[in-house]
């Protein structure tokens, strides 16, 4: 797999709560960062069909649009008692105005709609790295958990106050950063932080004493 030599990377997100949490995750490596907002670009409408799909729409447009390689992350909550819903459209279900808090009260109307009372759920993440010259790698990760009600927690974004990890007795909503990320914990938590350690560990060009995620 290509490796990524170049220092400078673009985060291909306009999502704050997205920003936030690669750059923590990519900041211990050394890299210089920039946003899509930084550098004006654009973002993309979101037309794919899939996490892979759409990942790679947006980090192809910010790798050409930037002259720069780019890392976009496409993610969702799958509800099993919703037939994988809201899937690939969870930030959808949030609206124009990216209400998450409306977002996760559709999410328990709807599962209260349900006969069998399935709450099990899926994170999925899908992480893309494009270069400009329009080559592409793909790092997908996914953590199992429930769905509560009401919702617990003011940390993260997103979904992550109704959504509880499997073997854990809180919500990513009520986790740090470094808890939810799993780095000094034994290893990778959520669904981004372990689509970006499938990235580290394949396409970064170690040098010694480089930190490890």
């Amino acid at each position: 797999m290509r490796k990524l030599t170049e220092t400078r990377l673009v985060i291909a997100s306009h999502n704050q709560g997205k920003i936030d949490e690669l750059r923590d995750l990519l900041e211990p490596l050394g890299h210089e960062l920039f946003t899509a907002g930084d550098l004006d670009l654009p973002e993309p409408d979101e037309t794919g069909l899939t996490f892979e799909a759409n990942a790679e729409l947006k980090a192809l447009a910010a790798a050409k649009g930037a002259g720069m390689p780019a890392l976009a992350d496409d993610s969702g909550l799958a509800v099993d008692g919703l037939d994988g819903a809201p899937g690939i459209y969870s930030a959808r279900w949030a609206g124009p105005d990216r209400d998450f808090d409306l977002a996760m009260e559709l999410v328990e109307k709807a599962l209260q709609k349900q006969a069998d009372g399935n709450r099990t759920a899926r994170f999925l993440s899908v992480i893309c790295l494009a270069w400009p010259d329009g080559e592409t790698a793909f790092f997908r990760g996914e953590v199992t958990g429930t769905i509560v009600h009401p919702p617990r927690g003011g940390q993260g974004f997103g979904y992550d106050p109704i959504f509880q990890p499997d073997g854990y007795d809180r919500t990513f909503g009520e986790m740090p950063a470094d808890e939810k990320h799993g780095w000094g914990h034994g290893e990778a938590l959520s669904h981004r932080a372990r689509a970006f350690k499938l990235f580290a560990d394949q396409c970064l060009a170690r040098r010694q004493g480089d930190p490890v995620p």
